[in-house]
């Protein structure tokens, strides 16, 4: 009996180990049929209890090629039966995929953000109207909430309006405008009231808390 015995140091590797070793055993055991009838006869049924297993899938659209490719892959590319999918190639799977181009960007003021930048150059490709007015003040409004959560002393509108005109390199131009941006207590009242809702519901539950204990009877 203790020759029988199989530890995972003496396995062979799992190739997936999302499928577990009795899949692979399943899929070695296809390989030494000669017939190859009887072998897709098999494969079949290694490809229904691999769906079994990944029940969650079923409604994608790709889920039977992904599971024929998982087969051969576990396989290690040596099965040889009628696949209704095309079959994938070792070179396919070793191939080193490209690098991802990551966005460098390094803006002057960070606490903007580069979302407030695409907002600039979006604004300025726009025709003059009502409408890229109300754009405009919108991201001055909120370039100075940023600010503002950056700095917690107030700022002058003419900050934030030189700001924008170096953004915009020179083509949003507010600082001879009448306009006004909103005020920091209104900017940052929405925040005030979120923390005052949560400390004072913390409160409450603090107080039923102590309403409901138990009182101790001597």
């Amino acid at each position: 009996m203790l020759n029988l015995l199989e530890y995972n140091t003496e396995r062979p590797k799992l190739i997936i180990p999302e499928y577990g070793r009795h899949i692979q055993k399943m899929v070695q055991y296809a390989i030494t049929f000669e017939d190859r009838e009887e072998r897709n006869k098999i494969v079949k049924s290694i490809i229904a209890v691999m769906g079994n297993l990944n029940p969650h899938l079923r409604d994608v659209p790709d889920f039977q090629p992904m599971l024929w490719d998982q087969l051969f892959i576990i396989s290690d590319f040596k099965l040889d039966v009628d696949s209704p999918f095309p079959i994938p190639k070792r070179e396919m799977l070793e191939e080193r995929p490209e690098p991802l181009k990551y966005p460098q960007n390094f803006p002057k003021y960070r606490f903007y953000g580069n979302n407030i930048k695409r907002m600039i150059d979006v604004a300025v490709g726009w025709e003059e109207s009502e409408k890229k007015d109300a754009l405009i003040l919108t991201i001055a409004n909120h370039m100075k909430k940023s600010f503002l959560s950056w700095n917690k002393d107030s700022v002058e509108d003419d900050v934030i309006f030189k700001h924008l005109l170096e953004l915009s390199n020179g083509k949003i131009n507010l600082l001879e405008s009448d306009e006004d941006l909103s005020n920091a207590t209104d900017l940052l009242k929405t925040k005030k009231k979120f923390t005052n809702a949560s400390s004072t519901g913390k409160k409450n539950y603090k107080s039923n808390s102590n309403n409901n204990r138990p009182r101790k009877r001597y």
